[in-house]
């Protein structure tokens, strides 16, 4: 399956590793100079390289093309006619001036998989707006909800709205490719990062509709289920999620107040909640009497899910992230890592990892793969319609 990849910053390229990771030809097709915008996000850079960039682009093929010369966008055109899937997030003005918005590029290729990847997607009154990860967050109400009781909305502090577009973009492509290859049929799939926070947001919308008071900051003390949040021990934080009635008496039998477990008000979630002021009161002061290993050790042999409140030094050191290989290091890039996709596939054993492409590094092999004549390539590099990098990487 090749995949031609157009997006920049975080969500298109997330989709595509992800594709790429599953076995994809993702040729990735950047400006000439600087090409992906997300190339230039840091610090942190190792060795040059941005790490958010590194973290984002595995497994991808570079190619340098100028859309602003008509061989540019010419060849960009007899790329597309050669792909399972075409991936963008331009503005769709540009995409219009160029030939590449939906309806042309279907009609001259109507197997394409077209994914179009934007802010608030492709029609309603604000399709036109950009959009990036900090106003999906604002605008879908999942700001509203997050941060400390009686403070200031906050933004959850890394790129979830790009991140989990990229993965719904990965998966509605993966539905198109079954379909293309049954049918031969393509497809335009329209994904948003509004619509991505939205879908997000599902539960807390579906509650608030359904008469729940209209949420707020609470620092995580607000869930339907009670008592799921973060509670402070002798020496740190951890978080309790009591999932179900019989949790909740192993819980109680376990922190050794037997009490609340034969309060009948307490005995299921609706109770629980009415008296979630109080059972935060009490359970706070029984688990600051221990630390929060020997609380851990506790509730492990009482089948109760609690964790720590890891910090990054302490993720990037857990042993059961080391066991599942879930960090990938670039390979020959000392200082950058990955995360290894969300999922795993028996027939897939092997992690594919390779190394992010420097820009433009195949330019030229995607040419000649192409079956464009070596005088071709020398004209169309010789006319600034494409550009070849260090074709080592």
């Amino acid at each position: 399956m090749r995949v031609l990849d157009l997006t920049t910053s975080y969500a298109g390229p997330t989709a595509s590793m992800y594709l790429a990771d599953l076995g994809a030809d993702v040729i990735k097709v950047e400006r000439p100079d600087v090409g992906d915008d997300c190339r230039g996000w840091g610090p942190p850079f190792a060795d040059g390289t941005s790490a958010w960039f590194a973290s984002a682009n595995r497994n991808k093929r570079s190619m340098v093309v100028n859309l602003r010369t008509a061989e540019g966008l010419e060849l960009v055109h007899s790329l597309i006619g050669s792909a399972d899937v075409f991936m963008e997030n331009m503005n769709p003005s540009k995409l219009v001036r160029l030939g590449l918005d939906p309806e042309t590029v279907r009609a001259r290729c109507p197997r394409i998989v077209y994914c179009a990847m934007s802010g608030y997607g492709l029609d309603g009154p604000d399709h036109r707006l950009p959009g990036y990860d900090l106003a999906a967050q604002a605008r879908s109400g999942l700001m509203s909800v997050t941060g400390a009781k009686g403070g200031s909305p906050q933004r959850v502090s890394t790129a979830l709205s790009d991140i989990v577009t990229g993965m719904s973009a990965a998966l509605a492509i993966n539905a198109a490719l079954v379909r293309q290859r049954t049918s031969g049929d393509g497809d335009l799939i329209d994904v948003s990062l509004l619509d991505t926070d939205l879908a997000l947001m599902a539960p807390r919308i579906a509650a608030y509709l359904a008469g729940e008071p209209e949420p707020a900051p609470s620092g995580g003390t607000d869930s339907v289920l009670a008592v799921y949040q973060p509670f402070p021990t002798a020496d740190r934080d951890i978080v309790i999620a009591i999932g179900n009635d019989l949790m909740w008496q192993r819980f109680c039998a376990a922190i050794k107040l037997e009490e609340l477990a034969a309060d009948p008000a307490l005995r299921d979630n609706a109770g629980r909640r009415a008296h979630r002021s109080h059972l935060t009161e009490v359970i706070g002061e029984r688990l600051r009497e221990r630390t929060a290993a020997e609380w851990l050790k506790v509730f492990a042999e009482a089948d109760v899910p609690a964790s720590l409140v890891q910090t990054l030094s302490e993720v990037v050191a857990d042993p059961q992230l080391k066991a599942r290989q879930s960090l990938l290091p670039v390979p020959e890039r000392e200082g950058l890592y990955g995360v290894r996709s969300p999922f795993r596939l028996g027939s897939v054993p092997e992690i594919r990892n390779t190394c992010f492409p420097a820009l433009g590094a195949h330019t030229r092999e995607v040419l000649e793969e192409m079956g464009v004549p070596h005088q071709r390539i020398t004209e169309l590099a010789e006319a600034g319609a494409v550009v070849f990098g260090n074709e080592e990487n």
